[in-house]
């Protein structure tokens, strides 16, 4: 999975899963670019991966979560739950706001 770390106003963490790194998919006036821009960063492991949301839950960061393996590190941890999961093109999409 690749997590990107955006510095604003507030933290924004990106994850996705590495295989839709550059595509994009719409459905229904609804549509998501997987774009290296937002979403490349540092490749992380599953385990990775759950300490970083776990850590950045606590800095009430925003969360844009894209792929079936990032969705269900998100559905792990808690920081998510399966109503707050939206498909386009059957690819899962969740965004927090803590």
């Amino acid at each position: 999975m690749l997590v990107k770390i955006h510095q604003s106003y507030r933290t924004i963490v990106a994850i996705a899963d590495s295989d839709l790194l550059g595509r994009s998919f719409e459905e229904d006036k609804r549509e998501i670019k997987i774009t290296e821009n937002f979403f490349k960063g540092d490749e992380k492991n599953s385990k990775e991966v759950e300490e970083l949301i776990k850590e950045y839950s606590y800095e009430d960061a925003t969360f844009n979560i894209v792929g079936e393996e990032s969705i269900s590190i998100a559905l792990k941890t808690g920081i998510i739950k399966p109503e707050g999961i939206q498909k386009i093109r059957g690819i899962p999409v969740a965004l927090v706001l803590l």
